[in-house]
């Protein structure tokens, strides 16, 4: 008889060590992924360009190898064609050798810090040798978010805005193909009304309208898809399992506030296969640069929203065939009596 009130007073206290274990592990996990990438930003193989005759960019190539895996060095004959190779996303920036001197080419719209990066390492050179840098912005990001802060605080909301779809259709207990309706509609409402703030009021986009509109209702889709359609495979657990990894792995990793190639490996390509990494990298494309490079994060994210989307049919089929099954398993004891 004194075994059920010790055994009701040891549940409670279970729950409490839960909770008092469970925090602070979150908090770490949280440090972990927003802390790290961030105090260890540094280029890795940053894909940059050199033109000029061999041998008068020989040296400089040399210096810029010096920094052992920092840079990605591309050769181009001139500036034409280092140009073209910024403006298809190929590198982030070049140096030209001239007969009046080098000529740095950058593009801000492509990552800020790395445009600020590459202009302090090739200032620094330059001032040891005694000569000056004119530096071009190529493909300059907007007037009115030159530091590309908008665009990185766009990448948190958009991933709530997916989380908060995928949780609302499952929990409302929506299945099959009006969960897919109602996650597509919404995804797409969401594209438009961010883009009507980001792009028509302030002035941070300046691509074509509706193709940013659909680059941001894909990422919203390829989001709440994923998360929709893990919960309705494995539970209410998919929520968290996807709410996790979207907002530990997906957001930190995206490479929005600088590039994927200056977060610490293998971060940087983690964050590419997430929606968050691959929807900031197709806005950017879509955005600034003509859709120049779009082609690869387009696929991923409309894998995870194929996926997701099927995932969501498939746990409906697979609910609807147990509920189906079950008559039968009851009208057998009946008929063998």
């Amino acid at each position: 008889m004194s075994t059920a009130p010790a055994a009701s007073t040891r549940a409670p206290a279970r729950r409490v060590l839960a909770v008092v274990v469970l925090v602070p592990v979150l908090a770490a996990l949280a440090l972990w992924a927003f802390a790290w990438p961030a105090a260890r930003t540094a280029p890795r193989d940053l894909p940059i360009g050199v033109a000029g005759p061999a041998a008068a960019t020989a040296q400089l190539d040399e210096r810029l190898r010096q920094r052992e895996g920092a840079f990605e060095i591309h050769h181009y004959d001139d500036e034409a064609a280092a140009r073209a190779a910024i403006e298809d996303r190929t590198v982030y920036g070049a140096v030209v050798v001239t007969a009046r001197g080098p000529e740095l080419l950058t593009a801000s719209a492509a990552s800020p810090v790395a445009a600020q990066l590459l202009q302090q390492a090739v200032a620094e050179r330059a001032a040891a040798e005694g000569t000056e840098v004119r530096t071009v912005d190529v493909v300059a990001a907007p007037a009115k978010d030159p530091r590309g802060a908008a665009l990185n605080a766009s990448v948190l909301p958009l991933a709530l805005a997916g989380i908060a779809a995928g949780s609302v259709v499952t929990l409302l207990g929506l299945r099959g193909l009006r969960a897919a309706m109602a996650l597509a509609g919404a995804a797409a409402l969401v594209g438009m009304v961010a883009v009507a703030l980001a792009h028509s009021w302030l002035g941070v986009l300046t691509g074509d309208w509706w193709a940013e509109a659909a680059t941001l209702g894909l990422s919203t889709l390829a989001v709440s898809a994923a998360v929709a359609g893990c919960a309705a495979l494995i539970g209410p657990a998919g929520l968290g399992l996807m709410a996790f990894t979207v907002m530990f792995l997906g957001n930190p990793f995206s490479g929005a506030a600088s590039a994927p190639q200056m977060l610490p490996e293998p971060a940087g390509v983690i964050g590419q296969w997430l929606p968050p990494g691959a929807g900031t990298t197709l806005l950017r494309s879509v955005s600034f640069f003509d859709g120049a490079a779009a082609t690869g994060p387009a696929l991923t994210l409309t894998w995870w929203a194929a996926l997701g989307l099927g995932a969501v049919l498939l746990g409906d089929a697979m609910k609807a065939r147990g509920k189906g099954a079950d008559p039968a398993a009851e009208r057998e004891p009946a008929l063998a009596g």
